[in-house]
């Protein structure tokens, strides 16, 4: 039995931590620092006298998970996908790929887009954040993919087949991969997305324009419900929609903390992780 956790904070080390302790093999799958990380002082948790920062509270959790045999990879995940010829998932990150025959989500509700007019007005009419969810309604038609790094070359590989014509916009950022040659690079930042019913237009600061038919986002790097919508996940308002037991509407896929929305604080977290440990090892012992 062997349960992938994506995320390094309270729910995803809560996680992992019960389905260890129920008998199956653990990989945790970190970016690095999470939010808890930039707390500067936690004085509602229960146990400590003291004020602690989230940074060494993280640092605590993680050391006791790695003490019981939870193996810690330090990845960026890009997308997730049932096994072709047995049960379970595979997981793509930057530099491997992961199986697992459960996967629990808790990397957060961070969805990052970018701050300037037209982007709220225009999701949903043009501005899409799952390549593999929408590519279908843009073949043949002119795309752009907004970022800079690796999630963002992801996107762009995904939908090459599809569209006729592909640009990679980083909003004034350094790429920070290679992109192929396929793909139009433009650094230029962003002023304003524009359209009528949809998008029509992306303009620059310095003037210029370019006419595009959609726009997908993948700035930074791919957020829990980033990961669920690729999957196929049921969501809402922005949230994982889950059963008491942290399950999602996909089999062997759960979900914790604060992407399931509700209390967003360390101690909901470490429930919704404790249930969804729990529901992954009994999923695996009934197959």
């Amino acid at each position: 039995m062997h349960v992938i956790v994506i995320g390094s904070g309270p729910a995803g080390i809560s996680a992992a931590l019960y389905a260890r302790r129920g008998g199956a093999a653990v990989t945790v799958i970190t970016k690095g620092e999470g939010a808890l990380a930039s707390a500067e002082e936690i004085e509602n948790y229960y146990g400590f006298a003291e004020p602690i920062s989230g940074a060494e509270l993280e640092q605590r959790g993680i050391a006791g998970a790695k003490r019981i045999g939870i193996v810690f990879e330090t990845d960026v995940v890009m997308s997730i996908c049932p096994l072709d010829t047995e049960a379970g998932f595979l997981v793509e990150g930057v530099q491997r790929n992961y199986k697992g025959g459960a996967v629990v989500l808790a990397a957060g509700t961070q969805r990052k887009t970018i701050t300037v007019p037209g982007v709220r007005e225009f999701e949903g009419r043009g501005i899409s954040y799952c390549a593999i969810c929408d590519a279908f309604f843009y073949r043949n038609k002119r795309v752009a993919v907004i970022g800079a790094g690796d999630y963002a070359l992801h996107e762009a590989q995904y939908l090459l087949p599809h569209v006729v014509q592909l640009s990679l916009l980083t909003n004034g950022e350094t790429p920070l991969v290679d992109v192929p040659e396929d793909v139009v690079l433009d650094t230029r930042k962003i002023s304003r997305i524009v359209g009528e019913r949809r998008v029509r237009q992306v303009l620059f600061t310095d003037g210029t324009s370019i006419n595009v038919d959609g726009i997908f986002m993948a700035v930074g790097t791919a957020g829990s419900m980033d990961l669920a919508r690729k999957l196929g996940v049921l969501l809402d308002d922005g949230k994982i929609i889950v059963g008491k037991h942290m399950e999602t509407n996909v089999s062997g896929i759960y979900a914790a903390g604060d992407c399931t929305g509700g209390l967003l604080q360390i101690v909901k977290a470490c429930y919704d992780g404790a249930e969804a440990g729990l529901a992954a090892v009994r999923y695996l012992r009934g197959q």
